[in-house]
């Protein structure tokens, strides 16, 4: 090993020791508890939304929903702190904690955590743009996407591909839901009756947020496919648009109980979950 290759190595040892560090790990655990919090906010959205009563159930609207309360700038700006703290603690997990990981783990480890990391720290980003009064609008978001993408050569099969992944993404949550893969997630309860109860928070919530994600994914490849931005409106108008089908209000309730479900059992998570 050379001088420089020494250097490296004990420069990424030092920054790995910095990313264990105790505050990293309070800060993460409650953009943990924000993000609980934001889906909870989410799925009473929605069964308000599948009752006729206005609303967006997606993070945005949510985020929107809690700048409104009297200490809405504390909210926003310790939600801020909290997401750009699991954002790092993401970014380290694709980078500095799996560099004694074989190949493929690793590789897995930065998509899996490397895309976290962009989405918590986004979330950040709109926590943040809340706090000094710059309001957004995802589905807004979403369509210019869809726009910019569309108006270049090869866009349509790209917002395919999009789209195709999103849906995988929600696959694998239903997957994960129904198989309990997140069980190694949480092991403080395990055995107990209070145990049994978070799991069944946990198929609930997964489930139900893989079936709104695969609704998402769905809208994009239907824009592609019609060369209309418009159709891809993002979580709010996947779920506004289940709104309108026959047993769509129901459905759409079903769906924000399990985004509850899930909030719930990610806000025990954040206090009691392995990191």
């Amino acid at each position: 090993m050379t001088d420089m290759d020494s250097a490296l190595s004990e420069a990424a040892s030092a920054a790995e020791s910095a990313s264990n560090a105790k505050a990293l790990d309070v800060v993460a655990r409650w953009g943990f508890a924000v993000m609980a919090i934001l889906h909870v906010v989410v799925g009473a959205i929605a069964i308000a939304v599948a009752f006729g009563q206005p609303g967006e159930p997606e993070p945005t609207g949510a985020i929107e929903q809690l700048a409104a309360n009297p200490w809405g700038p504390f909210v926003m700006w310790t939600g801020a702190a909290g997401c750009a703290g699991l954002a790092l603690w993401q970014l380290s997990e694709a980078t500095l904690r799996v560099r004694r990981e074989h190949r493929r783990e690793r590789l897995g480890k930065l998509i899996s955590s490397g895309s976290l990391s962009v989405v918590y720290g986004s979330v950040g980003y709109t926590f943040a743009g809340f706090a000094v009064g710059a309001r957004s609008d995802s589905g807004e978001s979403t369509r210019a996407f869809s726009t910019s993408l569309l108006s270049r050569p090869l866009g349509a099969p790209v917002l395919v591909i999009v789209g195709l992944t999103i849906i995988g993404i929600g696959i694998y949550f239903v997957f994960k839901g129904f198989a309990k893969r997140f069980k190694d997630e949480l092991q403080h309860f395990e055995g107990t009756r209070r145990g049994r109860a978070i799991s069944g928070l946990g198929v609930a919530g997964h489930v139900a947020k893989g079936i709104a994600l695969k609704l998402v994914g769905l809208l994009f490849i239907v824009a592609a496919v019609k060369n209309n931005a418009a159709e891809s409106t993002g979580l709010d108008g996947s779920l506004k648009a289940l709104r309108d089908h026959p047993w769509g209000p129901l459905l759409l309730s079903a769906i924000g109980v399990g985004f509850i479900c899930y909030g719930v059992f990610a806000l025990v998570r954040s206090r009691f979950g392995r990191m």
